[in-house]
């Protein structure tokens, strides 16, 4: 069976802040199997969940919660309304600089990863460019890696790539027994340009999706960070473009 393809509800935000359950209708509309939340915009999250449900989508996974030391017992809730045994945790550039800063990161994974462990969750690590820069002759995230075992991977190809610096193939394959899910976005690898439609970029997804391996990636998860087009119909081709390269 084909990977499931998501779509990253962040690369919606603006569309989501004025209309949260039409953006959930087109999504659903282009063929979207599941959506990753990155916030509710005012809506109760059963409710939320109840209308993805009744548009025959599921919750792939969620950046709702997003973990840190202090909403652990949040999170455990949310994931529980979620019907989600994955929740999610990310750091900012200055946890990746170096050594020192790597290794607080990744204690802080561990504690959390405990914490969660006791009721039956799984803590996942969605990565920026800045995971995947050199620091002491590896890339940051071999180092972290290392310091927490215990964490699974939402590989972004993308900025695992580092703006063309690394293979984003060779990024999954390395960690493809820690990745359930990987996110599927393209892009010209020039720093703060816009994303664009996946297949028009510098991305070779072809080479990517194969480097996973089948029996742990559960999603692919399309993701705009933004758009220099129209985005439902940015979308609507990233979409087509995955389901040619899985069929």
């Amino acid at each position: 069976m084909p990977t499931p393809i998501s779509v990253q509800l962040y690369s919606l935000r603006n569309e989501c802040a004025k209309d949260f359950i039409g953006v959930l209708k087109k999504v659903a509309a282009i063929g979207f199997k599941g959506v990753e939340p990155a916030g509710f915009y005012g809506h109760k999250i059963r409710e939320v969940h109840k209308t993805i449900e009744d548009l025959g989508m599921v919750i792939s996974s969620s950046h709702r919660p997003w973990v840190t030391p202090d909403n652990v017992s949040e999170s455990v809730e949310i994931a529980g309304i979620l019907g989600l045994d994955m929740v999610c945790c990310g750091f900012g550039p200055d946890s990746f600089k170096n050594m020192d800063e790597i290794r607080r990161a990744a204690d802080q994974v561990n504690t959390m990863h405990a914490a969660l462990k006791k009721h039956g969750l799984k803590l996942f690590l969605h990565n920026h460019w800045w995971e995947y820069a050199p620091v002491n002759g590896r890339l940051a995230i071999d180092h972290f890696a290392e310091m927490s075992p215990n964490v699974l991977f939402e590989i972004d190809t993308y900025w695992a790539a580092n703006f063309g610096a690394n293979d984003p193939a060779e990024q999954v394959a390395k960690f493809k027994k820690r990745a359930p899910l990987l996110h599927i976005k393209d892009g010209t690898f020039v720093k703060d340009q816009p994303n664009v439609a996946l297949g028009s970029g510098k991305m070779n997804f072809a080479k990517v999706l194969p480097a996973a391996d089948p029996e742990v990636l559960r999603w692919l998860v399309v993701e705009f960070d933004s758009c220099g087009s129209d985005i439902f119909q940015a979308l609507t081709q990233s979409h087509a473009h995955l389901t040619s390269l899985a069929g």
